[in-house]
This record gives C-alpha cells, sequence and structure tokens, in this order.
C-alpha cells in the first residue's frame, strides 16, 4: 500500500479507535477493496491527516455536513469519535443548531436524536 494509506490508517486509527478499524477491516472483501483503499487514503491519509485545522473542527464540520446532506447512518459514528477529537457535546449541539438555521430544522432534529441516542450507549 501506498504511504497515504499507511497514514490514513493511522488516523484513522486514532480517530475511530482500533476496535473500529479492525470490524471495518474484517469485513472488507475484493469488491470494496478499491474503495475502501479511496476513502482510508483521500478521506484519513489527506484530509483527515491535514494539520491545518484541529480534529475538533473537522469532527464538528464532518457532523455538520453529515447531518445538512441527511447522511445520518455515519453520524453516530463520528458522535464516538468526538471523544478522540476532542468536540464536546455542548460542540455537537452548537453544529446541530447551525444545522437547524442553514439546513432545516428536521434534519438537526434526527442528528440530535441519533447523538442522543449514541451518547447514551456510550455511558
Amino acid at each position: 500500500m501506498s504511504e497515504k494509506f499507511d497514514t490514513g490508517m493511522a488516523v484513522r486509527r486514532s480517530i475511530l479507535g482500533d476496535a473500529h478499524v479492525e470490524r471495518a477491516e474484517a469485513g472488507k472483501t475484493d469488491f470494496d477493496l478499491p474503495f475502501q483503499t479511496l476513502i482510508t487514503e483521500a478521506a484519513w491519509g489527506t484530509v483527515w491527516a491535514n494539520d491545518n485545522i484541529t480534529k475538533r473542527e473537522r469532527s464538528m464540520l464532518t457532523l455538520a455536513l453529515l447531518a445538512a446532506t441527511g447522511n445520518f447512518e455515519e453520524i453516530p459514528m463520528h458522535i464516538r469519535a468526538c471523544q478522540n477529537t476532542g468536540a464536546s457535546q455542548q460542540d455537537v449541539m452548537e453544529v446541530f443548531q447551525h444545522v437547524a438555521i442553514y439546513c432545516g430544522v428536521p434534519k438537526a432534529n434526527h442528528a440530535i436524536k441519533l447523538a442522543k441516542e449514541t451518547y447514551q450507549e456510550t455511558r
């Protein structure tokens, strides 16, 4: 694999945790290998590895974008990742309030529901 892939795996593990990455890697097949390589190199090895903004800020941006675009499936994973990036529950609520104003209350409401469920699971 490439240097970007190796960097991406290290960053991915630091943000999502070893257990999550191990489960994802165990489910990887020949079919989705090209896609998994792409997101490891591009998302984790390029975007998340960049130091121009903090991991906390990246978490907040990611949650806002996921909620704003209605991609709710990954919100719980990124809520759990906040433990590793430093984004607090207050930060997350600020994010979803922005989503409510600029993208719609229903999207923010659903994202908040998912965040609450995830926070309850991790207690």
